[in-house]
């Protein structure tokens, strides 16, 4: 059985429009990673819609809402980020 190829692109996913309302750059997701696994690489490609793994996906969540919550803003859940989920 051949297995088909995935698509690595799925373009700009909600992560990059709640980041632009909200002031957020990609540095400061960076720099509230507790996890040390987020990168500005890693974050760039989950804003334009390059497939992460489930576990990125968490790391860049749990970062988020602690940029958000010291904005006193609601925190998100998965699917306010992205429009899938990571293998």
């Amino acid at each position: 059985m051949v297995e088909t190829p995935k698509e690595m692109n799925l373009g700009a996913q909600p992560i990059d429009a709640l980041m632009d309302a909200h002031g957020l750059k990609n540095h400061d997701i960076v720099a509230a990673d507790v996890t040390m696994g987020v990168t500005h690489k890693v974050v760039t490609k989950a804003r334009k819609g390059r497939r992460l793994t489930a576990r990125m996906q968490r790391k860049i969540l749990a970062s988020v809402n602690v940029c958000l919550v010291a904005k006193e803003l609601p925190v998100v859940t998965h699917q306010d980020l992205f429009l899938y989920i990571g293998p």
